[in-house]
């Protein structure tokens, strides 16, 4: 038996499924969490979304209002689905929760994918966990609905960066089949890409007003910390995409995003634009990701978050 059909067994023989994605969670995560619940409820599946902390900027995803924050007891599911997370700390504060559901399933496209499910289908060459889930839809008959495409195409959307990267032939054939549900695809870059608050917008500055090029012009470094996002008030997710406006700038290869977390604990993002495999330095440190799109936990001081970061960056470049 495939995987595959695995996954459609799992989902026949459950009654209700919780669904889990990693923390901070991105356009993917909430994009193939909330289409794969509106897909299982098509099929008359009960199903609960579990995101922690969530960032409104994907407010207007359907069945968003539907994502529950807490739950009282993980005992009353019989199936547990992990998207887009490459091990199972990824899951953070959701974790207990996976290992005490009996059967789990794991869809994603990292590399680093730990296959740490019951059953695993990751395919590390599709652009994004969203791509993976229309696979999956597909082996268990379902029809991708409008509401689905606008979830599923968000995730596509954001992991690309708009289509400028992780993307194969099939990724654009999998973006006009979801266009064809007659989605507004010009309103989800709008309101994914070219909207903002201000808050958000504070927090940018703050981020540029430390920004660090370093490495004769190759590497890209800045950070916020928790006392600005307390002064600002700002909202999870609300530091999301700070790390590109390094990368974007002429000559860097590398950019580096450290956002505090509390007593000294930093999460990194880094970002690369041609030739330096930033998964391989976040593996590391326990992190994890794609060649040119990856993750890491630092404890320790600012100043040395970044020496030990640059110094790993070094290594590499060219």
């Amino acid at each position: 038996m495939s995987v595959l059909e695995q996954i459609k067994e799992k989902v026949d023989q459950a009654t209700n499924i919780l669904i889990l994605t990693h923390e901070n969670p991105d356009g993917d995560a909430v994009g193939s969490s909330l289409g794969f619940m509106n897909a299982l409820k098509k099929i008359g599946k009960k199903v609960t979304v579990l995101i922690p902390e969530i960032n409104n900027m994907y407010s207007f995803l359907p069945g968003f209002d539907e994502i529950k924050h807490e739950i009282d007891t993980p005992e009353e599911f019989d199936l547990c689905i992990a998207l887009d997370s490459a091990d199972i700390e990824r899951l953070h504060i959701c974790k207990p929760y996976f290992e005490k559901i009996e059967h789990t399933v794991v869809i994603d496209h990292h590399i680093t994918n730990q296959n740490f499910g019951d059953v695993n289908y990751v395919n590390a060459i599709a652009s994004s966990t969203c791509q993976n889930l229309i696979v999956v839809l597909a082996a268990m008959d379902i029809a991708i609905s409008k509401e689905m495409a606008e979830c599923i195409y968000t995730g596509i959307l954001t992991d690309t960066g708009g289509f400028r990267y992780n993307t194969q032939s099939e990724t654009f054939e999998f973006a006009a089949m979801l266009l064809e549900t007659g989605i507004d695809i010009a309103k989800i870059y709008r309101l994914v890409f070219d909207t903002t608050t201000e808050k958000r917008t504070r927090l940018l500055s703050r981020a540029l007003d430390r920004l660090e090029i370093l490495e004769e012009g190759k590497v890209a470094f800045t950070y916020i910390t928790k006392q600005d996002e307390e002064d600002l008030q700002a909202e999870d997710g609300d530091h999301e995409n700070i790390v590109n406006y390094g990368r974007n700038i002429e000559g860097v290869e590398v950019s580096i995003f450290a956002r505090e977390k509390g007593e000294g604990k930093y999460k990194l993002s880094l970002r690369a634009n041609e030739y330096v495999d930033v998964s391989q330095i976040a593996a590391k440190y326990a992190g994890g990701g794609h060649l040119r799109a990856a993750g890491l936990e630092m404890n320790m001081p600012i100043e040395q978050v970044k020496q030990t970061i640059v110094d790993e960056i070094k290594k590499q470049l060219k």
